[in-house]
């Protein structure tokens, strides 16, 4: 009876010790928290906000945060950078296209019913003088103006005025000047030059054809002319443009169009060719294309090497001054098309999704007006691939869909989800959500205080 007595005895205190090292083992050993998941793609350990943390005053991380490592950063090409608040000058760079001066366009139309006699070596492109003959033609409606010329000529030689002449005699002279005048401009009128008229003047000879000249210096745009050709009155037969001063056409948009003031000077550039032209802002007013939705600004620009032609492309540089703004990279910002998102640094390997609002573009500038404040950290490359990581991350934990800020805590939550654990409060009609139990406390306590901030 002792010995089993005995027996019993040391099989309880085995299991008494056995049973109190278990418990000792369970207290000191570290604990799994079932809220640290691994990244979907295996980038790093996340730590999700779990519900009962959720419930503590401490708010939660905003949704779509992500922790990634300096190894994982450098691999996927991570890039940070400084949210800055700055002014200076910017260069707005903007397509032109050169177009022919209007007021330098020499249209040669002809004036009477006629055929050409004899055409000259010049075509489109050709660069011509004033005055230089182009082309010949015959007309029958110049003999009689030609002869009547003749005519006046000849009586006014037999008149000799020697000073002595009485009345009479003055006036004859005085008329036969008229006459004069009177047939060389009729057959100005009817499109003979006047070095043409002058030779008939000085050799009082009859010319049948008739010369076509060049009104001024330009080169040949349209010809329409050839040998034996038949042409009515009213037909353009030369279209000549003076190219040493050409204007420059810009296709602007408003937000670019407000900055070419009147008489502003800007640079036009041929980028291929190296050369650079200072141009003016014409005080004409600009036009609207409604096809392509933009204002047709007009530069003047003088060009006496001819080396800008009709219809070639330019750069036109515009340089401004803009106040000072909070500006970041053009490459950091995420635009879905509704929304704009950049990554902000919280250090450490975390990177929060903010949503931003975007203003003025200045080459690879772009201004935030609301979202992020001078001095913060913001991820300028590699975005991409961290946005992903984000989205995962929300899908995770249930945040995907559209967001709604606590009006309390002033975190994003997932409207779904504190609905789901009863965290709302509506308010004059609207509906609020909110992180937490204690925030939305103070907010149904307090909640004009709150939606005024």
């Amino acid at each position: 009876m002792k010995k089993l007595s005995y027996t019993l005895f040391i099989l309880i205190l085995l299991a008494g010790s056995f049973l109190t090292g278990s418990w000792y083992s369970k207290r000191d050993a570290p604990r799994v928290n079932p809220s640290v998941l691994k990244s979907p793609i295996g980038t790093s350990d996340v730590k999700l906000t779990s519900d009962t943390d959720t419930n503590k005053a401490t708010p939660s991380l905003p949704p779509g945060i992500v922790k990634i490592t300096p190894e994982r950063q450098q691999l996927i090409g991570v890039k940070i950078g400084t949210v800055e608040k700055r002014s200076g000058p910017y260069t707005i760079r903007i397509l032109g296209r050169v177009a022919v001066d209007e007021t330098r366009i020499y249209r040669i139309n002809a004036t009477v019913d006629g055929w050409i006699t004899k055409t000259l070596p010049n075509s489109a492109g050709t660069f011509v003088k004033k005055n230089e003959p182009l082309a010949t033609f015959y007309s029958p409606e110049f003999l009689s103006a030609g002869q009547a010329l003749l005519f006046a000529l000849s009586s006014s030689d037999r008149v000799q005025t020697t000073g002595k002449e009485n009345p009479a005699q003055k006036d004859q002279v005085t008329q036969f000047n008229i006459n004069i005048k009177q047939y060389k401009d009729s057959l100005k009128n009817l499109g003979m030059g006047d070095l043409q008229i002058e030779e008939m003047i000085r050799t009082r000879r009859f010319m049948e054809n008739v010369d076509i000249t060049s009104p001024g210096d330009g080169f040949i745009l349209v010809r329409n002319v050839s040998d034996g050709q038949r042409f009515d009155k009213g037909t353009e037969l030369y279209r000549i443009a003076d190219l040493s001063h050409v204007w420059v056409f810009t296709d602007t948009y408003d937000n670019e169009a407000q900055y070419l003031k009147p008489g502003q000077i800007v640079k036009v550039s041929l980028p291929h060719q190296k050369k650079t032209f200072m141009a003016k802002v014409s005080k004409t007013l600009p036009q609207f294309d409604g096809t392509t939705r933009t204002l047709k600004v007009r530069l003047e620009v003088d060009n006496p090497e001819y080396t800008l032609k009709p219809d070639m492309f330019v750069d036109v540089e515009l340089p401004i001054q803009l106040s000072p703004a909070i500006t970041v990279p053009a490459d950091a910002i995420l635009d879905s098309g509704l929304t704009k998102t950049v990554f902000v640094d919280r250090g450490n390997g975390i990177f929060e999704p903010r949503e931003v609002e975007s203003g003025w573009r200045m080459g690879n500038r772009v201004e935030i007006v609301k979202g992020l404040e001078p001095g913060e950290k913001i991820v300028v490359s590699g975005n991409f691939l961290i946005d992903s990581e984000s989205k995962l991350e929300m899908a995770a934990s249930g945040m995907l869909g559209t967001l709604s800020k606590d009006p309390v805590c002033g975190i994003d939550v997932s409207p779904k989800k504190a609905e789901k654990e009863g965290r709302k409060s509506t308010y004059g009609g609207k509906t609020y959500y909110f992180n937490s139990d204690e925030c939305k406390q103070k907010f149904e306590k307090e909640p004009g205080r709150f939606i005024k901030q």
